[in-house]
């Protein structure tokens, strides 16, 4: 299925901003038809990856900037968020996510602990790619029943 829209923004990764994000993405779900449950738990998952990424992807001295893109489809969002990196290349960043190797500790992604889990329990699927800094894409279906069995975390190292 071929991306309806894509829409794209940077805020500086301060914490000041998650705000403006979850509007954005609140009004993006809402104007495609999900649930408010799925609205609020699409706010919620975007705050923490936007929340880690001011966390950890920046000394104090570099306040960098923070890249979400919105992959607009008509069963399901796509959400990245990404720390060190400029505009995205949809298809260059979903060749570059694998699935999650079992064997590699969480604590081994700068995402690890409570966040990334809290995603992935409100989202479809969850993938993350840390080879550039961090690029989270996460995936919220309209319909339930779109959702894989197989749609876990995976990541790329």
């Amino acid at each position: 299925m071929e991306v309806l829209d894509f829409i794209e923004m940077r805020v500086p990764a301060k914490a000041e901003y998650v705000g403006v994000v979850r509007l954005t993405v609140s009004g993006i779900a809402s104007r495609m038809g999900f649930s408010y449950e799925d609205i609020e738990d699409l706010k919620i998952a975007i705050s923490e990856a936007i929340t880690n990424a001011v966390t950890h992807a920046y000394s104090e001295e570099d306040k960098g900037e923070i890249t979400i893109g919105f992959g607009v489809y008509e069963n399901r969002l796509e959400i990245m968020v990404a720390d060190h990196g400029g505009s995205f290349n949809l298809n260059k960043i979903k060749d570059g996510i694998g699935p999650y190797n079992h064997n590699e500790p969480i604590e081994n992604l700068r995402e690890g602990g409570f966040g990334l889990f809290l995603i992935n329990a409100l989202m479809d699927k969850v993938e993350i790619n840390n080879k550039f800094g961090v690029i989270v894409l996460m995936t919220k279906y309209i319909d339930e029943a779109e959702v894989g069995f197989d749609d876990q975390i995976s990541t790329t190292q």
